[in-house]
């Protein structure tokens, strides 16, 4: 094809016979077409898929974009070559006496409508894409892998990523969308932390998220807990704790003002300083895992300031936090199974045989060996299993119960598991409420401490051990009874998740 100007005026759609505007016009009808059987796809697929969406969504639209805008470039492109060769420019003129006139006017604006809503209907559909969760899980698939499965198995399953991330709102959905350019860019060339860095810095307030379904003012009463607990003996011996969470309220309103809401009371306030002590000197604790430094205002205006012995600073240069929902439930939607929890669970629950001999320490010694890979990780726990249990049919289920715990909480190729996200929710394999309350911190006067003993400030424990002894529950509160010796000091002195 000729694509030079001639002379003259040129024929009808001249300026668009050339071979940007017919390669503008190839992307314009292929992207159309593309978008309709993908959407067609998508929508009677039986199971959902990520990569569909964003071709459906964001890749067949931008190609559209990009065609027309190829097809408008070589249209002013042979405009501008006809009138360098012979000096015509077309004129653009509507007489709407004129019926040819009046024909393309009603096309265009036609057109232009229709353009307009297909544009209003994607940029709908994009906007919800890109706040999906299969979106935010599935789209970058390994680095997200650890995040999508443990929010898959989490209480939060049925809540979108978008409402906690994000929330209402469009100046948040534009922080994201700004957050999210940099995501891709670290996504494309490999610059992302393995594993995900926690906690997210600038996470929006839990009272602008969170609190739209946990309401404050009914934070009141109390829940009945079990734990199943198994020995790392030969027999595996069961011990259960049975004890009530004083969640307690937190608005003198809807009840008594205490327990472990008593942290969020809508009348106080609570606030600390997260800081660690690194050759001599302290520095701000991203982690939040070490607070040295805790300030209660009560609803009078009363201040009690508490500091660790070697805690002298001056707060000026350090952030000062008020107490939140995030703090202590630090992991709501992504929690990492520790092994010896996963293990106690899926024998409590019969997917391993309790009867099997020291099965308890050699699922949990199969689950936290240093593997590279996750093939190699499930080869390797059916291996060290049927080697320990030869010819027992007990082993196989035993085998697949282990490794499924592997898949739902490690996973090696981002160095994520529970060993590095610790969980708040307690004190047994992090410090969690021990980061305060520890017996260290105390006030300048030395009058007031914050107690590390006070254990039925929240829970009372109601039954422990095993068989008759659950049936003696005692309502007024039992002492803890550690299994074998007793103990002195934090849970964390010898647990750390691992169960060995």
């Amino acid at each position: 094809m000729n694509t030079e100007a001639t002379p003259g005026r040129p024929g009808k759609f001249g300026l668009f016979r050339n071979w940007i505007s017919l390669s503008g016009a190839v992307l314009v009808v292929g992207s159309i077409f593309a978008f309709l059987l993908l959407f067609v796809i998508d929508s009677f697929a039986r199971l959902s898929n990520p990569y569909v969406g964003i071709l459906t969504f964001m890749v067949a639209p931008g190609f559209f974009v990009m065609g027309l805008g190829l097809v408008i470039a070589g249209a002013l492109w042979a405009r501008w070559r006809r009138a360098k060769v012979s000096g015509w420019v077309p004129e653009f003129h509507i007489d709407l006496r004129r019926k040819r006139d009046r024909r393309l006017l009603a096309l265009f604006i036609g057109g232009t409508m229709v353009f307009l809503l297909v544009t209003a209907v994607l940029s709908y559909h994009t906007y919800h894409y890109t706040e999906s969760t299969q979106f935010c899980g599935q789209a970058c698939h390994t680095i997200m892998e650890p995040e999508f499965v443990t929010y898959s198995h989490g209480p939060h399953a049925r809540v979108a990523c978008a409402e906690c991330h994000i929330g209402s709102g469009a100046t948040w959905y534009v922080k994201s969308k700004i957050s999210g350019s940099y995501q891709l860019y670290a996504t494309a060339m490999k610059k992302y932390p393995t594993p995900i860095l926690t906690p997210i810095k600038n996470l929006r307030p839990a009272q602008e998220t969170c609190e739209q379904c946990h309401w404050p003012k009914k934070f009141v009463g109390n829940l009945d807990r079990t734990y199943n607990y198994f020995l790392a003996d030969e027999t595996n011996t069961p011990y259960t704790v049975r004890l009530t969470m004083k969640v307690g309220g937190g608005d003198s309103g809807s009840g008594p003002v205490g327990g472990i809401h008593w942290h969020m009371t809508v009348d106080q306030k609570v606030e600390y300083i997260a800081a660690k002590l690194e050759k001599d000197s302290w520095v701000e604790d991203e982690t939040r895992q070490k607070i040295p430094w805790v300030r209660s205002t009560d609803g009078q205006g009363v201040v009690t300031e508490y500091r660790t012995k070697k805690f002298t600073n001056d707060i000026a240069g350090f952030t000062v936090s008020t107490v939140d929902c995030m703090d202590c439930h630090n992991r709501p939607a992504h929690r990492y199974q520790t092994p010896a929890g996963a293990v106690n669970l899926a024998m409590a629950t019969g997917r391993i045989d309790p009867g099997l001999p020291w099965i308890k320490t050699n699922a949990a010694h199969a689950l936290v060996q240093n593997y590279t890979n996750r093939d190699e990780a499930l080869q390797s726990i059916a291996t060290e299993l049927d080697k320990k249990y030869p010819g027992d049919k007990r082993v196989k289920p035993a085998i697949a119960a282990v490794q499924q715990i592997y898949k739902d909480n490690f996973f090696p190729e981002m160095k994520a598991s529970w060993k590095v996200y610790p969980d708040n929710i307690g004190h047994m394999n992090w410090d969690g409420c021990f980061r305060c309350h520890d017996g260290e911190h105390k006030t300048i006067d030395k009058k007031k401490t914050i107690k590390a003993d006070d254990c039925n400030s929240c829970h009372t424990i109601l039954a422990q051990g095993a068989g008759a002894e659950l049936n003696q529950l005692t309502p007024s509160g039992q002492k803890f009874r550690h299994p074998g010796d007793d103990v002195n000091g934090k849970c964390t002195d010898c647990h750390n998740g691992s169960g060995l």
